[in-house]
């Protein structure tokens, strides 16, 4: 069985939304947006968006029992935490220079397994399909790296307007993705 290329690409789109959601929100903690932010966030979230499938599709049948149970609340926990911390920064006093990067260290490995916990439940439906995994996933992590690149600039361009308030709804848009996600597998 095949995918049709726009099921991919509906696929990968779909995928790529909480990745662009979280994306703005980072541009949105960044007192200025670079290039240097923009790759960073892009490349990361693109490559596990690209490698999540794959593990999904290696490990088959046996991870879902294990993983199926606490995915949703894993998510919920990644984001949370940091949407959490992102509104603590938002309310506490600034100083010039004192927001959080996201496009770094542990934050960002903590959004790219958050972002992409998605995809590794769509690389284990692939093996139960039977379905080639390795072109969808260059077109998942193409898409959302390309997603996550707009989205950060396109929040770096509102945050640097709006501060506090800006990085607040970005906390609270962590949050609240992470609560969707939550909420829609607890009650399908």
């Amino acid at each position: 069985m095949d995918l049709s290329w726009t099921g991919i690409l509906l696929i990968a789109v779909g995928l790529s939304m909480d990745a662009f959601a979280v994306a703005i929100a980072a541009g949105l903690a960044l007192d200025t947006v670079t290039p240097r932010h923009v790759f960073r966030l892009g490349f990361h979230f693109g490559l596990f968006q690209f490698m999540m499938p794959i593990i999904g599709w290696l490990a088959g049948a046996q991870l879902t029992t294990h993983i199926a149970g606490y995915d949703h609340w894993l998510a919920f926990a990644l984001l949370g935490g940091v949407g959490g911390k992102m509104l603590w920064e938002a309310c506490g006093r600034k100083e010039a220079g004192g927001n959080i990067d996201p496009t770094r260290g542990v934050m960002l490995l903590t959004l790219s397994v958050a972002t992409s916990i998605d995809a590794l439940a769509v690389g284990l439906s692939m093996a139960f399909l039977g379905v080639s995994v390795w072109g969808p996933s260059v077109v998942i992590g193409v898409v959302t790296a390309t997603l996550t690149a707009v989205g950060v600039w396109f929040g770096g361009r509102i945050g640097s307007r709006w501060s506090r308030w800006a990085e607040a709804a970005g906390g609270c848009v962590l949050i609240l993705i992470g609560a969707r996600l939550l909420l829609g597998h607890l009650w399908g």
